[in-house]
């Protein structure tokens, strides 16, 4: 009798192990062929395809900015009792005045210039004796592959790499 359970266990066990391999190994052969081929202009068009979104989604927030300035307007000249072109014309100006008042942003470095800053930083390193000439020459191996957000490639942290240094 312990010999039956135990054929019926075995049995009830590979029957459940083949339905859950049937259950993982299809839908990973589904995707496997999605994306068995992209053709190489398929991530040029992708990226085409995202710039133009971003575009979109600029100009998106650019006129809901502008309406939302424009109910503002509209309102503030209705409590003051005055006309709208002259509220917004007064508006207009003072963003004007403010946007001469700030400071300039100072420009951000490019990714050669954050290249050899790190290079730079690498070498101290080494002269310093807290890391050796291998450990240096693969950390700029893998920033250059984009593994780290300094540099090389972009990777993490933003257009660039710049990973909010």
């Amino acid at each position: 009798m312990s010999r039956t359970i135990r054929k019926k266990h075995l049995l009830a066990g590979l029957a459940a192990a083949g339905v859950l391999s049937v259950g993982i190994a299809a839908p990973t052969m589904a995707l496997a062929a999605d994306n068995a081929s992209p053709s190489p202009s398929a991530s040029a068009d992708e990226g085409t395809d995202r710039q133009q979104q971003r575009e979109d989604r600029r100009e998106d927030r650019q006129q809901q900015r502008e309406d939302r300035q424009a109910k503002f307007a509209e309102a503030l000249a209705e409590e003051l009792g005055v006309d709208t072109d002259k509220v917004t014309a007064a508006l207009a100006k003072l963003r004007e005045e403010r946007k001469a008042d700030r400071p300039e942003r100072p420009e951000r470095p490019n990714a050669a210039d954050r290249q050899a800053a790190l290079e730079e930083r690498l070498d101290q390193a080494v002269e310093d004796g807290k890391l050796t000439q291998e450990q240096a020459d693969a950390i700029t191996a893998a920033v250059e592959a984009g593994v780290f957000p300094a540099g090389g490639r972009g990777g993490h942290g933003g257009p660039g790499g710049s990973g909010g240094k």
